[in-house]
This record gives structure tokens, sequence and C-alpha cells, in this order.
């Protein structure tokens, strides 16, 4: 049995050995390996042991170090229809990042840092396409008709409100009631500043503080309890932050006045006002409490719309499709849909899965999914997407992904994944943060002392005041959500022009890159190579025999190349003959065996993998077509070289476009292909790009990757298929072909829905505008606090009598951090084509 589980403290590798002997220590664990830099212990024990173990173990051992045990990290990203049922409408987590990856079943506040758990978009249901009665809701039937129990009609089920909206809807109305208290208490304090105060003429100015200690009652009690439970929660895992802050200045402005109220005479003289009573401070503890609400409520609002791509993109799936069944249409519920059933799609309808057209054509608008706006031509054979938009013609379509599988729920749910991870940039914002409150607590004492010594009387309640400003102006909220906003903004609008980033760490480092890495068949080119010509070497065989054993062996193979001289051999007649042995070798070709006859197809290296001996005249004859930018392979039999196969694959009308404008952006170009270096040089000069490389197998792509990486390069790699995997996983930035092979896209940190060199320059521009934003955000936070915290403390009053209200305070702090969600929104509206 093996467990995760997140550390704090840890700063050195000398803390996690330590960590790692305290818990190898507890009885029946067998074995423990702790990650400083992931801040993870994994622990390997006989059976479950309590956590509650641990954290007494590292309390003891640990404690005095700093180092805690927080909870378990959990699998996180599983599909809604994976997760058993009952456990509500998904998983929540924590914007700040605070423990790592780690998600909860229900909302709330972060046990960490206290901020308002987000839910994961992924998770909200899309129209159920159920129906049930009015009268008695535990009726629930997949289409429209009559109750069963009293006779009315169904009416469409309701989809559940996120969890999202009900927090802020909560925060709404805890909002409405602050302030319908918090008015009548800063009235009540502000008419002091009349002459001949007339509320004092109704009673005496210490009954009117009764009233104001009433009215803060549901203030301080009901609607603004939480930032008090969060306060004493930070204290006591001494996990400091915005509401540690918070809590201490309102919490202390409240008290002094509940004390000053019911002991004035232990009060000095400074504190009381001219009637004898001491000065309270109800209305700046509520005020405080209510700006700083405010300012939850205007975050949630604002927050809603950091992801509301991924909303756009749950809206796409359809909850109905029209199901072929024994010849007969029929309406089904998209989630009964299973692999293989034939589905009708009618004109303007969405596509319901993932599938293959199998009789009529249309034109299917994509761009909801590519960000393309021109309608794509399909026909028999070519496969649509869930959630794409049908034209005007009806087609049949076999269904090829279903449910979790579908292209728009990986998409939905790889953003989701990249919106909830960490840029290293936001290593930055969390050192600061860890020092921020600390120093904050302590220039509030320093202020109070300061003002005290050496300010002007009176001097107790300038000082009390100021320090209270001090406290409150401070916000490490906007220091923590600079980075993890814009990369959900971010992430979500590479989503709508089909650049899917799987993590922040790519945005980040895309934005560094000077090396671009493309391959060449299905990255540079259309990936849909055609037969020029079947060739034929001496008179033993005729060309339809060629043809036939070229066919015969390639209709083993899943290489691009091979699907096309497959679909020309059909066309033209080639009888398929069956290939024993059969074997693939990567990078170079194929062989088996054909009535007893060895074969062998492919490059150059191929034929020296037969021993098979290429004469001068026969490469003379395959260079014509290679300086043409076509593609030889040869065929041997019984290892001599017999024939070949001319391949031609255009190169796509973008790929040019999209090389030269990132050349302008001072990157190198380079393509690796495992073409022969005449058909290269061709590719290459058309193109003008920087550089090439040919004849490249796997290993040596991966090798040339590392080269110029020890040569201080920041590389990115292109590629779709299993041959450029190995490249993808180790170049800085690997980028996939959407219309590639899923092993290359799995080891890529980008991917390009629709496949071509053009969403390389989205992706680099769009991760130079997340980097612009995290930079600017981090600046104001950092900016904000660097001049907040000085003109709190006073540091104006000497020059120019200028003093900040801890009321001000709070109304700047709460604005803060909806400006650093707001500058992040910007990233809506950014053109990244």
């Amino acid at each position: 049995m093996k467990h995760t589980y997140k550390i704090t403290g840890m700063s050195c590798n000398g803390c996690r050995k330590h960590v790692e002997e305290a818990l190898s220590q507890v009885e029946g664990v067998s074995n423990v390996s702790v990650d400083l830099e992931k801040a993870e212990a994994t622990i390997e024990m006989d059976s479950h042991i309590p956590i509650e173990r641990f954290k007494d173990t590292l309390a003891n051992d640990g404690g005095s170090y700093g180092i805690h045990i927080l909870g378990e990290v959990h699998e996180n990203h599983k599909h809604e229809n994976q997760r058993p049922k009952g456990k509500g409408t998904g998983t929540f987590y924590c914007p700040m990042h605070c423990e790592g990856d780690k998600t909860y079943d229900k909302p709330g506040d972060c046990p960490v840092c206290g901020m308002d758990l987000v839910e994961e978009q992924s998770t909200f249901s899309s129209p159920s396409g159920e129906w049930t009665c009015p009268m008695h809701p535990e009726v629930v039937k997949d289409e429209p008709g009559a109750c069963p129990i009293c006779g009315m009609d169904l009416v469409p089920k309701k989809p559940e409100v996120s969890a999202e909206h009900r927090n802020y809807k909560k925060l709404l109305k805890k909002f409405w009631v602050a302030m319908s208290f918090t008015l009548p208490i800063f009235l009540i304090a502000m008419s002091e500043m009349l002459p001949n105060n007339p509320l004092y003429k109704v009673m005496e100015q210490r009954w009117w503080n009764w009233v104001q200690f009433a009215f803060s009652i549901p203030v301080v009690f009901y609607a603004t309890w939480m930032f008090f439970v969060r306060a004493f929660r930070s204290i006591k895992s001494w996990n400091l932050n915005m509401f540690t802050l918070i809590g201490i200045g309102a919490g202390v402005a409240w008290t002094f006045s509940v004390f000053g109220m019911l002991f004035p005479d232990i009060f000095p003289e400074q504190f009381k006002t001219e009637s004898g009573v001491v000065h309270v401070y109800f209305e700046a503890a509520t005020v405080i409490l209510t700006l700083v609400l405010m300012g939850q409520v205007l975050e949630a609002r604002a927050h809603s719309k950091t992801n509301s791509a991924v909303k756009e993109l749950l809206k796409l799936a359809p909850n109905k499709a029209v199901k072929i069944v024994n010849g007969e249409e029929k309406e089904v519920s998209i989630d009964t849909i299973e692999i293989d059933d034939i589905l009708k799609v009618k004109p303007g309808e969405k596509i319901p899965v993932d599938g293959v057209i199998i009789e009529g054509n249309t034109s299917v608008d994509e761009s909801m999914i590519t960000g393309e706006p021109i309608p794509v031509q399909k026909f028999i054979g070519d496969r649509v997407s869930s959630g794409t938009l049908n034209g005007n013609q009806s087609f049949l379509m076999k269904a090829e992904k279903v449910g979790a599988d579908t292209l728009l729920s990986q998409i939905i749910t790889m953003v989701n994944d990249a919106s909830r991870s960490r840029a290293p940039i936001q290593k930055l914002a969390d050192t600061v943060s860890s020092y921020f409150v600390p120093i904050v607590v302590v220039i509030s004492v320093i202020t109070f002392i300061v003002w005290a010594v050496w300010g002007p009387e009176p001097v107790y309640v300038y000082a009390l005041v100021n320090a209270i400003a001090v406290l409150i102006i401070a916000c490490p909220c906007a220091l923590g959500l600079a980075t993890p906003m814009s990369v959900m903004v971010g992430v979500g609008k590479g989503a709508q022009n089909g650049v899917l980033i799987k993590n922040a760490e790519a945005l980040e480092k895309m934005d560094k890159v000077d090396t671009l890495i493309v391959d060449k068949t299905g990255t540079i080119t259309e990936g849909k190579p055609t037969v020029g010509k079947i060739g034929v070497f001496g008179d033993e065989f005729e060309e339809s025999e060629i043809l036939s054993y070229i066919v015969s062996l390639n209709n083993s193979s899943e290489h691009p190349l091979a699907e096309a001289t497959v679909n020309f051999g059909k066309e033209h007649g080639a009888e398929i003959k069956k290939v024993e042995h059969f074997n693939a070798v990567t990078g170079k070709g194929v062989e088996g065996t054909i009535a007893d006859k060895k074969l062998s197809l492919g490059n150059a290296k191929m034929m020296v993998h037969a021993h098979a001996k290429l004469e001068k005249g026969m490469q003379e004859e395959a260079e014509t077509f290679q300086k043409q930018g076509r593609t030889v392979s040869f065929l041997a039999i019984e290892g001599k070289i017999s024939g070949y196969v001319v391949i031609g694959d255009n190169i796509k009308k973008s790929s040019a476009t999209a090389i030269k404008i990132l050349q302008k952006k001072g990157i190198k170009v380079i393509m690796f292909t495992g073409d022969n270096p005449n058909t290269a040089k061709a590719v290459a000069n058309e193109l003008n790009l920087d550089d090439f490389k040919a004849g490249m197998l796997p290993e040596n792509k991966l090798e040339e990757v590392a080269k110029l990486q020890d040569s201080g390069k920041v590389v990115a790699m292109a590629g779709d298929g299993i041959n450029d995997a190995p490249a993808l996983a180790k170049s800085d930035v690997g980028i996939a072909m959407g219309t590639g092979t899923d092993v290359a896209i799995e080891s890529a940190m980008i991917t390009l829905v629709k496949g071509d060199l053009h969403g390389i320059v989205k992706a680099r521009n769009l991760s130079d505008a997340v980097m612009r934003n995290i930079k600017q955000n981090l600046f104001f936070a950092l900016v904000y606090n660097t001049i907040g915290i000085p003109v709190a403390a006073g540091v104006l009053y000497p020059v120019f009598g200028i003093l900040l209200s801890p009321m001000i305070a709070a109304l700047a702090m709460s604005f803060s951090s909806v400006s650093v969600i707001a500058n992040a929104l910007r990233l809506r509206s950014k053109n990244i084509d």
C-alpha cells in the first residue's frame, strides 16, 4: 500500500533526509521517499496507517524545524463519469495551490490559506437530457412523455447550479446583511463631526456606543465571522496570509471598543472623548470587514469569468443524438451512445461524439475547437469531433469515441489540469508571501511604538489607528493570485484557439524558446501522402507484381506513407498477399515474408539493413524525384532491389507563413526528418529554413535536441509521430500536432488541435501575453504594498499631514485582489493569431 503526502517547511536536502528518517521510524512503514522539489513524501506501508500518526511524528520530531505534513495528495483529475456517484458535482481546489494539486470533494475554505475553493469546470453538469415530473421529482426519464404516477407532462430537468455560483450568492447575501448593519454604525460615528450633534440630544454618547455594539454583532459574528475563523486557522498552522492581517486588525479594533465601553476607567485620558467616554472603533472594524467582504464578492464574481472558456466548451456538448436502430431513427440521450453505434446528424445540429462519416458529405464548423472560422468540407471516411457544428446537409456517422474519450472531453480535462498547474515564476511570489505577513506584523508593532513615543497627542489613538491601517492595507492575496489567475485565463484562451496547454510551465518556457525543431511529414507537410509512381528495376518482375508486394507489406504498417500506398494499390486492383514474419524497423521501413520470399521496403538505411546493394543508377533515378521534394521507398526481394515507389506530400499552405513569422520573432527553425537529404533539402530551400538534418532516427533526434540544449539553446520540438515522442519529451517544450498519434500528444506539453505550424505562432503569442500579464500582476502587487504600507504607517504625516484611515486601507486592499483578476481577464480579448 502506497500513499503520497504533502510536506511543508523543507528547505534543503538536510530537511528532506530528516523527514525520511523520522517517517521511517513509524511502525508498519516499509519504505519512505521524499521529494524536496515537489514537497511530497511517498510512504509504502504494510497496512493503512492513519495520517495522524505521521503528523504526530513530525510534530514531535520535526515541529521545531517548522516541518509539517498537511494531507494526502490524491489522484485529482478523474473525469466526472469515473467518479463514484454521490460525491457531488465534482472536485474543488485552492486557486493559490497551497497544497499543490490536491482537490476536495466539497466546497469550502482552503485549510491552509483560507481562500474559497474553486470548482473544477469539467465537473459542471452539461444539460443532462433528462425529463422529470414537476409533482414527482423522483421520476426521471431519458425522453419526454407523461408521468407514470400522476399523468402530468414531464419537463426538462434543470442542471445543477455550480458551487461557484452558490458561493457567490452566499457571499452576496452576507454582504447585504453586513451593509445594512454597518451603514447605521458608520452614520452614528460620523455624526460626531456635526456641530451640536443632534443624536446626542436624543441620548448620551455612551448609549450610542451600545447601539453601535449591538449593530456590530451580526456583522462580526455572522456576515464576516469566516474571516476570523480563517485568521485563527492561519495562526494555528502558521500559514500566515491576508486573513491573518484582517483578523488581527479588525479584531483588535472591535475588541478594544468592547473593553473601552465596558471598562472605561482602565484606559488613559488620551483614549477618551470630552464627555469622558472611551472613543470606540466599531465603525472602523465593521466598515473594514464589510469592505473586505465586498472585495470577496467582487473577486468571486470576477473569478467565475476566468474559466469562461471552459464553460463555453461545456456548452458545446449536445445532450441528445439521433441513433439508427434497425433502419429507424430514434432520439437517445448522449450518455447511452456506445462505440460503433450509427448516428444521424441533421443540418445545423451539433455532432454528438467523435466518429467517422460513413454516408453523405457536409461542411463542418470546427471553429469552437480549432479557432479557425472557415467551415471544413467532410466526405465519407473523414473524422468528425464532438461539439462541432454540422452545416446544411445530413450525414451518417459511426461512433468511435464516446464519453471521456472524445476530443472535447480531453480538451476540457487538459485545460483544467493546466489551469491548476503552477508556473515556475510562482515560486517568486510564494517566497515573498512566506516572509510578507510576519514582516507586516513587525512593521505594525514598530508603527505603534513610534507613534506612541514621538506622535502628537493623543499619541495612543494615533498609534492604534496607524498600526491597524498597516495590517489592513497589506495584501499578500494579490501577490498569490498574480500567477494562477493569468494562467487560468491564458489556458482558456488557448483552448478557444486550438492551442491546448498541458501545464503552466509550458507557457513560461515557450516564452523563452529560441530554437524550434519541426518534423517534416505531418508537421510541415499535410501528412496526406499520395503515390506518384511505381518503378521497376530490371525485367524480373512486372510493375503489377512490385505494386502487389509493396501494398501487401504496407497493409500491416500504420505509417502515413504506408496508408497512401495501400489506398493506391486498392484503386488499381493490386492483389494483397499474406505476409508472414512482419516487422517494422523504426526510422527505416518494414520487412516480411511473402510466399517464402524475404522482402524489405524502405529507405536507403533499410536497404543496408536488408543487405541489398543500391546501385549507382538506382540512386540517380531516385534522386531525380527526391530533388522535387518527394520520398522514394525501395523494395528488395531476396536481398536484391527490384523496384521503388515515389510518394509526394504537399507542404501545408500555412507552413511558409508561420515559419517566416517565427523567424522574425528571433526563433531559429530547424527541420528534422527521417527522409533522405535530397528531399529534405528541397523542402528546406522552399521554406527558407535555418537548417535541416535528414536521415534522422528517433535516437538521432533525441541526441540532437540534447546537443542544442547543452549549447545553451531553449528548444521546442514539434512533431506528430511515435518516432518523434522521445525528442518531444526531451525538448524544453514539446509541441504535438493534434492530427498525430496519441503517443506524441502524451509526450508533448502543448498540443495543436488543427495540427499546423500557425498553431505554434499562436502558442508563442499566447505565451508572450500570459508572461507579460503575470509580470504586470506581480509588479502591481509588489508596488502596491511597497507604497501602501509606508503610507499607512504615516511616513507622509510629518511633511504633508497625510494619514491613511483603516477604512480606506481596507477598501484599497480589497480592490488590489480584484485589480489583479481584472488585469488577468484582459487576456480574454487578446488576439493571438
